[in-house]
């Protein structure tokens, strides 16, 4: 704070952070990897109707689009998509494969080329979807998804491999099925020698990170898998990621956690498991989307790896389970992609917004490939990392002040209060500079970003404290937090508000209507709103069994997804909502916002409802985050009892 700071109002401080730069500051950067010598990811365009590009790096240091204009590689297997490019080989005058997210067929392009298909036009009334590629040989080999209805509530997939040359975009029968034997599958993984193909999968109820299997084949000389074989994995462990190594040997990698931590693990070719490096923490994450990696095999025999509990480091791990960490100055690593040498990353810190690196591990140096925009980074406040205590555990939080160089408080005031709930609810956040969480602190409004039982990043016994009581330990743990703050004279008692998105919408709502003396406002994003019928045929096909370990088992629990749902109880609210929905959501679909604002309406609670033409879960369009903040601060201001500047 400078020495000649200015009194105002909390929540009424002139900041210069806009809506706008919301948008610029937060644009996604993700699934980095490398064409050629040069590093590439895909960036969302706000201005271009949340299109994703693919980025390259090139020799010359100019950042480019690599594909020609209009082209969208993203992928919408299982809805949050996959990992959805790769280039044919190393040498960058082969291309890339890509799936584009307009018809969402595979594609190929090659440099001086348009794109061509590899894959065929899907049948009537089904989508055919395509993420987590390899290429080996003249074929590439993927997950393919078979949506079965327009609601993306029935699915098949399979493990299959086309022709690098188009065969199988005018003959479907080119397209070889190699796999299927789970509900759900990630993209395969060929060892070294072409003699083998490992892979996960897990069924319904289970989601990824509550149980998986780790499943190997033999790969025969016409290319058709021999008897799969279960290597590691089941019902109450959650392998989820497997990979190779580098170095020419025969050895398999896999990051699972039967001690109840995401660690490493070396399995032999005789069957043997050994845990590289036992710790409490992780060295993964939940997969909410699949091709995710934490765990990069080098060719020198090292293992590249993202671990922590909360915050993240980049470490390696050498054969004999000795771990050494690069001394580099950020706490989030993701998307991380090597070339068998160097490491390529979106990284983030409490200082740093989030941005693509190149590394050299053999000097712990990185370079930064793709610099975020700085607007505005002296009104930035910084995150603190906290651990609250709860009724029966622990709760962690990262507490983000209000902040302005120029003004402060008047002496007596507290300031106002915004807590954000994650989505997931199996999900995390991250303690990490963000524009967003700026555009409130640098007017003087609080934000504590809530890591509630359920929480990825600390643990299956942290993750698990929600199992069965979803609307619940959330709401506690949310309440558990802004009660610390208070009693600790960092928060005004009465002028709180919640918000969140999908799962968090959902915490964010019971919270205001368990606690109605704690919270004045909520900001609900494309929230879950009924349990009743967000399951089997309400949502997409991935989580419509999610609700059974979140909940209970239906119809054994009816009462208590009756008696948590937010639409049933939403008479009772007693403060103002904005609501934000996607029109083609078919995770959380409109037809359940409908309903509540229908309650809402009925009981006079004032509420403001924006629904969005083109959008989904999660809002990419510039002018929808646009509209959606200045909402958002507009009730604040209204409820909380401050006059925005």
């Amino acid at each position: 704070m400078a020495d000649h700071a200015r009194s105002a109002p909390y929540g009424t401080w002139p900041s210069p952070v806009t809506p706008a730069d919301v948008v610029r500051g937060g644009v996604l950067v993700e699934w980095v990897g490398f064409l050629g010598a040069d590093p590439c990811w895909t960036e969302v365009l706000p201005e271009d109707g949340g299109r994703n590009a693919l980025m390259r790096r090139g020799p010359d240091g100019a950042v480019v689009q690599v594909l020609p204009p209009g082209w969208d590689v993203r992928s919408g297997v299982i809805e949050y998509g996959g990992r959805p490019w790769t280039a044919v080989s190393d040498r960058a005058e082969h291309g890339v494969v890509f799936s584009h997210r307009g018809d969402q067929r595979l594609y190929r392009w090659s440099p001086g080329r348009e794109p061509v298909p590899l894959s065929p036009v899907p049948p009537p009334g089904t989508q055919l979807r395509y993420c987590d590629f390899t290429v080996r040989g003249n074929k590439v080999w993927t997950l393919r998804e078979t949506v079965l209805n327009e609601a993306g509530t029935e699915a098949e997939r399979h493990l299959v491999a086309l022709p690098l040359d188009g065969g199988a975009a005018e003959d479907p029968k080119a397209v070889r099925e190699l796999a299927a034997g789970h509900a759900f599958l990630t993209g395969p993984r060929l060892s070294p020698d072409g003699r083998r193909v490992c892979w996960l999968g897990w069924d319904h109820p289970n989601m990824p990170w509550d149980g998986t299997e780790l499943m190997t084949a033999d790969i025969g000389p016409d290319g058709t898998l021999g008897e799969p074989l279960r290597l590691l994995g089941g019902d109450r462990e959650a392998v989820v990621q497997a990979d190779w190594a580098a170095d020419g040997s025969d050895r398999l990698y896999a990051v699972a956690d039967p001690g109840g931590w995401w660690n490493v693990h070396e399995l032999g070719p005789d069957g043997a498991v050994r845990a590289l490096h036992p710790a409490e923490e992780e060295f993964g994450e939940a997969p909410w989307r699949i091709g995710l990696r934490w765990l990069l095999p080098l060719r020198d025999g090292t293992l590249a790896t993202v671990h922590g509990t909360g915050r993240r480091r980049l470490g390696l791990l050498g054969p004999d389970g000795g771990l050494t960490d690069l001394d580099l100055p950020y706490t989030e690593w993701s998307s991380v992609a090597t070339d068998g040498r160097r490491i390529a990353a979106v990284v983030a810190g409490p200082e740093h917004r989030r941005t693509v690196v190149l590394v050299d591990p053999a000097h712990g140096t990185a370079e930064v490939v793709r610099a975020p925009l700085r607007a505005h980074e002296e009104y930035a406040s910084r995150p603190v990392v906290r651990t609250f205590q709860g009724p029966d555990s622990p709760v962690h939080a990262y507490v983000h002040p209000p902040y302005h160089p120029e003004f402060e408080g008047p002496a007596g005031e507290l300031p106002p209060y915004l807590v954000f709930v994650h989505g997931g609810p199996n999900s995390r956040s991250q303690p990490v500079r963000n524009q967003e969480i700026s555009y409130f602190t640098s007017r003087g409004i609080g934000v504590v970003d809530v890591q509630y039982g359920g929480s990825s990043g600390f643990g299956r016994a942290y993750r698990e404290r929600l199992r069965g009581r979803w609307g619940q330990v959330d709401v506690r743990d949310c309440a558990t937090v802004v009660r610390a703050l208070v009693a600790e004279g960092l928060a005004d008692p009465a002028r709180i508000a919640i918000r969140g998105g999908s799962a968090g919408g959902w915490t964010a709502i019971l919270s205001a209507l368990a606690e109605p003396e704690l919270y004045r406002a909520a900001g609900l994003y494309f929230p879950v709103l009924d349990p009743v019928t967000w399951r089997a045929g309400g949502t997409h096909d991935f989580e419509s069994r999610y609700a059974d370990a979140l909940i209970g088992p239906w119809p054994q629990q009816r009462a208590a997804y009756e008696e948590r749902s937010p639409v049933r109880l939403a008479d009772g609210l007693d403060v103002p909502v904005v609501l934000f929905q996607g029109e083609l959501d078919t995770i959380c679909p409109p037809a359940q916002a409908e309903r509540l604002v229908e309650r809402l309406v009925r009981a006079g609670i004032p509420h403001t409802y924006l629904l969005f033409p083109g959008e989904r879960h999660g809002f990419r369009r510039r002018d929808t985050v646009v509209r959606c903040l200045e909402a958002e601060l507009e009730l604040y201001g209204r409820a909380l009892g401050f006059a925005p500047a």
